[in-house]
């Protein structure tokens, strides 16, 4: 799974770019505000991979928030990553995050792609979605990953944060602590 990826710029568009990563170029959906971010030829970027039958689409984003807003975004029943990074384009983390907050119906219906019953069950599913932009990114990166990973091995995410209280440490460590005490639930 390809979780970031650095190289030139071959073209850019608002919605994409072509990287040139040691003469292999790939296509990157990225979303506007991502795109207003790119100063230079050179970029990194953190991506989410996705693997369909037909197709094989990279999401890149600068910004960790961004990227968290989009793999939550995409988890939700009936929203997909055209309508996940249609969100990421319309709104910053901290401003989505203050939407969901507020259960705002009317703005969150701005976004193309997105209806009242949409809408309506975003903010139901994100009632808990809140960026910190003053929060150390990688311990919370870390702590997201291994909810993430253990949401993949089956467990509920109530569950997965119960037993990861009080834990610190680097994503191993959070994963192994995570799975001791899920196995006593």
């Amino acid at each position: 799974m390809i979780v970031g990826i650095e190289g030139t710029i071959e073209k850019k568009d608002p919605t994409f770019i072509h990287l040139n990563v040691n003469g292999v170029i790939y296509e990157v959906n990225i979303s506007v505000n991502t795109s207003q971010s790119i100063t230079q030829n050179r970029v990194k970027l953190l991506v989410t991979q996705i693997i369909r039958e037909d197709a094989n689409l990279l999401f890149g984003f600068m910004e960790a928030n961004e990227k968290k807003m989009f793999d939550t975004l995409i988890k939700i029943n009936g929203v997909g990553p055209k309508v996940a990074m249609a969100t990421c384009s319309t709104f910053a983390p901290t401003t989505f995050s203050r939407v969901v907050a507020d259960k705002d119906v009317t703005l969150l219906k701005r976004v193309p792609g997105i209806g009242a019953k949409s809408a309506s069950r975003i903010l139901v599913e994100l009632a808990d979605f809140i960026v910190d932009s003053n929060a150390d990114t990688s311990v919370d990166n870390g702590m997201s990953d291994a909810i993430l990973a253990l949401e993949s091995l089956g467990f509920k995410k109530e569950h997965i944060q119960k037993a990861l209280v009080g834990a610190t440490g680097d994503v191993s460590a959070l994963v192994k602590h995570g799975l001791k005490k899920l196995q006593r639930l």
